[in-house]
C-alpha cells in the first residue's frame, strides 16, 4: 500500500490564515507585527527562500523589511543593523537568511540578534531554554515537521526515531522535540556507523542532510514515517529531497513530498513565531 503524504503545502495554508486572524486582532489593538529580514550576498536558493517569506508576510498582514547587502558587506555593518533593528520597538522578529558570505562570523551575527527577537529560534539562549524543556522560540524546521507529525495523529510516545544529521538548525532541535514527546531517538551523522542498520528500525525517520536520494528503499522499515527535510537541485534543474520518493513511497506509511513537504510549514512557523513575539 503506498504511503500517506504528509501535505505540508495545505497544512501550512491552514496555518498561515490562523496567523492572519491573529494579525488582524492584534492590529485591533494597534499593534502590527512587523519582521525584519537581512540578505546578505547573491546566493539564488536565499533569494527564493526569502521571496517566499515576503510573500507569505503580505498575505497574513505582517509587516516585512528587507535589508539588503552586497556579498563584500563587512560583519560590522551587519552588526549595526542588527543593533538598530533590535531597538527599533515596531520590529517583533529579526531574521538573518544563511548562508551569510564566507567572511561573515554567522554564529556572531545571529548571537547579536536579541533573543526575544530571534523568530528563527538560533540564538544561543533560545536553543537551551529548548534543551532544558522550556522551549521559548523553536527553530522553525523543527516545529513544522513536529506540526506534520502531529497533525497526521502519528504517535511518538515510545517509538524509535532517527535523524539523519546533526545541525544546530535541524537535526539536535528535532532530536530534542521528540525527547520531548517520549520518543526514543538516534542522531545520525557522517561518522556514523552501519547507518542501515539504524534507519531499518526506526518507525519515525528524518532525514536532513542536504544529499540527494540518499535514503532508499532498502533503509526504511516497513509502514514508517518519513520525513524529508533536504532540497537539493539536481543537475537538470529539478528538485529532490534526501529520500528516494520513489523508492520508499509504497514502504513508508506516510512520507513527505519535496516540494510540498517541509518547506511551506517551516515559512509558516517563521510567521507564528513573528506572531508570538509580537504579542508578547
Amino acid at each position: 500500500m503506498a504511503a500517506k503524504i504528509l501535505d505540508g503545502k495545505s497544512l501550512a495554508a491552514a496555518v498561515r490564515a490562523g496567523v492572519k486572524q491573529s494579525v488582524a486582532a492584534l492590529a485591533a489593538r494597534g499593534i502590527r507585527p512587523g519582521l525584519a529580514v537581512i540578505l546578505a550576498g547573491d546566493d539564488p536558493a536565499s533569494r527564493v527562500y526569502v521571496r517566499n517569506k515576503t510573500r507569505a508576510c503580505e498575505e497574513t498582514g505582517v509587516r516585512s523589511t528587507q535589508f539588503e547587502y552586497e556579498a563584500s558587506v563587512r560583519e560590522k555593518e551587519l552588526l549595526e543593523r542588527v543593533a538598530t533593528l533590535n531597538a527599533d520597538p515596531a520590529v517583533h522578529g529579526i531574521l538573518v537568511q544563511l548562508p551569510l558570505p564566507e567572511h561573515i562570523d554567522a554564529e556572531r551575527v545571529l548571537e547579536a540578534v536579541s533573543p526575544r527577537k530571534d523568530v528563527d529560534g538560533f540564538h544561543p539562549s533560545n536553543l537551551g531554554a529548548l534543551l532544558a524543556g522550556r522551549p521559548k522560540v523553536v527553530p522553525c524546521t523543527p516545529a513544522g515537521v513536529m506540526r506534520l507529525i502531529e497533525h497526521a495523529g502519528i504517535p511518538l510516545a515510545g517509538r524509535r526515531a532517527v535523524v539523519l544529521g546533526r545541525s544546530a538548525i535541524v537535526g539536535k532541535p528535532l532530536a530534542l522535540l521528540l525527547l520531548q514527546k517520549d520518543a526514543t531517538v538516534a542522531i545520525c551523522h557522517s561518522k556514523s556507523k552501519d547507518i542501515e542498520m539504524e534507519t531499518k528500525q526506526a518507525d519515525i525517520l528524518i532525514a536532513a542532510v542536504g544529499r540527494p536520494k540518499l535514503v532508499g528503499a532498502a533503509m526504511v522499515k516497513p509502514g514508517a514515517c518519513v520525513i524529508d527535510v533536504g532540497v537539493n537541485r539536481l543537475a537538470d534543474g529539478s528538485l529532490a529531497g534526501d529520500v528516494d520518493f520513489n523508492a520508499v513511497k509504497d514502504i513508508a506509511g506516510w512520507i513527505t513530498p519535496v516540494p510540498g513537504g517541509v518547506g511551506p510549514m517551516t515559512i509558516a512557523m517563521l510567521l507564528e513565531n513573528c506572531l508570538k513575539a509580537a504579542s508578547t
